[in-house]
């Protein structure tokens, strides 16, 4: 998210630019190690006036720096996506084709939705099938022709059919919805998760509640469940919505023939990520992974009321997970940082 606060923090009153770079500076490792990397765009890209709450438009570098710290792809199905009506929805698909990131969950109009939808990525041998849902835009209307994914239960069984007609190696389900921060998922969750599965799902991705919720890996059945990954960044900091989770996910696929081949779930795991806000005038934001807070020999986090903060986040977020998480422990190897080949240049 892009709160008004994030927004000042990343300006630059000298150049008059806006520049993200340094907010995701420790967590861009973790972003980049991965194959593929899917976030939620919880803000829509609509230009000036650049706001936050309630009404949200970012400055177009925060895309630019989410494909630099390593964003494969965005989902923008959710709550903010049509703030700026039927222009700010069409302004933040066309910044992101600019920007080249394949993104799913809103649309121009039907003709686009049909030929792009589901979304069908191809990374390293595997096929994927991205579908993307909202629960609501905020009563605000959606404007003709453009379309936004709604958690409709008839639409989403068609869809699923047809992603299953594509034969992916597997299907994802990123859902918006929920109670905002309440730490476990309501029967509604429950239901469209249980839905999902039952049609071809393998992994189902939720956003919105704030806060994080449980995450469950059924490997008798060969599905993962995360009800809600918390907040990966945004202005809130009032314990428990300051912070976030990365689901980990390693996919393994064994090949019988040409046209036959089994893909499961390998392994499953988190990373838990805290937002720090300094104390100074600037109020600077840096997200934060917490393995490397609580173990880097350099303290980048001064203040001792932010270090507790950050403490507190860590230790909540484990007893939550600890209690309901089903086969989904806690990541304890930093990722290695990517080394890039410098490209020949004739």
């Amino acid at each position: 998210m892009g709160h008004d606060s994030q927004i000042a923090s990343a300006y630059d009153p000298v150049t008059k630019t806006f520049d993200y770079t340094s907010c995701f500076q420790f967590i861009k490792p973790y972003l980049e190690a991965p194959d593929l990397t899917i976030g939620n765009l919880e803000v829509t890209l609509a230009g000036k006036p650049h706001k936050g709450y309630p009404q949200f438009s970012s400055p177009d570098a925060l895309a630019k720096t989410l494909k630099d710290v390593g964003f494969d792809v965005l989902v923008t199905a959710n709550n903010h996506c049509v703030d700026r009506g039927r222009k700010g929805l069409e302004r933040t698909i066309a910044v992101l084709d600019s920007f080249q990131i394949p993104h799913t969950g809103t649309f121009v109009d039907t003709v686009t939705r049909m030929n792009e939808y589901p979304l069908m990525l191809e990374k390293n041998g595997f096929t994927i099938a991205l579908l993307n849902y909202t629960y609501s835009t905020n009563g605000l209307p959606v404007y003709k022709p453009n379309i936004v994914n709604r958690l409709d239960t008839a639409v989403m069984r068609k869809d699923l059919i047809k992603a299953k007609q594509a034969k992916p190696d597997v299907i994802i389900v990123f859902t918006h919805w929920g109670v905002e921060y309440q730490s476990l998922p309501t029967k509604g969750m429950k239901d469209i998760t249980e839905f999902c599965f039952k049609h071809g799902a393998q992994l189902v991705i939720g956003a919105h509640p704030h806060v994080i919720q449980p995450m469950e890996w059924r490997k008798d059945k060969n599905q993962f469940v995360v009800y809600s990954l918390g907040n990966f960044v945004s202005g809130q900091r009032k314990r428990y919505t300051d912070g976030g989770a990365l689901a980990y996910i390693e996919l393994e696929k064994i090949s019988f023939k040409p046209d036959s081949a089994v893909t499961t779930i390998d392994s499953a795991g988190y990373h838990l990520q805290w937002i720090y806000r300094t104390a100074d005038a600037h109020k600077d934001y840096y997200i934060m992974p917490v393995r490397k807070v609580e173990t880097d020999s350099i303290n980048f986090v001064k203040d001792v009321t932010s270090q507790a903060a950050s403490k507190t986040y860590a230790t909540d977020s484990r007893a939550l997970y600890g209690k309901h998480n089903v086969n989904v422990a806690e990541i304890t190897v930093l990722p290695k940082p990517v080394v890039r080949k410098e490209e020949e240049v004739e």
